[in-house]
């Protein structure tokens, strides 16, 4: 794919940089006078006019004061807010244990009606049992030093995923085989993983594709991404999780959500990969 996962967040910040700046040309200042009426040096003032340093809500109220335009200042800082919260990093999301972070998702799920998920390496959230899910969050406390609650934070993951028994949600979901091999807990956990597959891979709300190895590609491998109806893309990167909500970009992971989608296999052809997959176990 062409655009930077993170260039969303990018985006925004711009977006945000670009309304200061027409604040302070329409106010008929340069930047050296903006700088001196808001008590910082001229370099600030360019940092903050190309999006290289976010603005706090001080850097914006005395910005706003300084053009004449202080009506405009709780508009800017919440846009701003918004743009900085587009780019998360799991570190800062798990420093209060990764029980909370389970919950933080339900929310955004009652309020799907169509989920749409890539993963390339792992089993779907939504598809994860608890023993898998536990070894899953054990490893992210350890990576990123954080409270090791994986045994709540399971339980928690598996109690949101009852939503793909609930009316009113529809789940298209795509994954390479590859994860079907990737052992997470002991032989025992990762075959009653495999065997839910099975089960909820037949639910009617439910589409489970498996892209072959062996398949003949028209698109590679992409990160893990899931798409909340046709508004929202969520993309998990190894430091942070990216919110995508930029009309072009959404409409670039839908366009690739589509061309993994046609590759994968389903019904009669995922099971038998699945069961492939169990037997490797044995």
């Amino acid at each position: 794919m062409a655009t930077s996962p993170s260039s969303s967040a990018q985006a925004a910040r711009e977006r945000v940089a670009r309304r200061l700046r027409d604040l302070r040309a329409d106010a008929g200042l340069t930047g050296t006078e903006l700088a001196t009426r808001c008590g910082w040096t001229h370099p600030k003032t360019s940092r903050l006019e190309n999006a290289r340093t976010p603005p706090t809500p001080d850097d914006i109220r005395r910005w706003c004061g300084a053009c004449g335009a202080d009506d405009q200042a709780d508009d800017i800082i919440a846009q701003s807010r918004d743009a900085e919260s587009a780019y998360m990093e799991w570190r800062r999301q798990v420093r209060a244990g990764l029980r909370r972070l389970q919950d933080s998702y339900v929310d955004l799920y009652r309020a799907t009606e169509l989920f749409r998920i890539y993963s390339p390496t792992l089993v779907p959230g939504l598809l994860q049992t608890e023993g898998y899910a536990r070894a899953i969050l054990t490893g992210v406390a350890d990576l990123y030093d954080a409270p090791n609650d994986a045994d709540q934070a399971a339980a928690a993951r598996v109690q949101r995923n009852q939503i793909i028994h609930q009316p009113g949600h529809r789940f298209v979901m795509v994954i390479e085989e590859a994860a079907l091999y990737h052992q997470l807990g002991d032989a025992d956990e990762m075959a009653a993983q495999l065997g839910y597959l099975l089960t909820v891979g037949a639910l009617p709300a439910v589409s489970l594709g498996i892209i072959p190895r062996t398949v003949r590609r028209t698109l590679w491998p992409q990160e893990l991404f899931h798409v909340y109806d046709d508004q929202l893309v969520s993309v998990e990167l190894m430091s942070a999780r990216v919110r995508i909500t930029q009309p072009s970009e959404v409409a670039l992971y839908l366009t690739a959500f589509e061309q993994l989608r046609a590759m994968a296999v389903y019904g009669a052809e995922a099971r038998a990969l699945i069961l492939r997959a169990i037997e490797a176990l044995q």
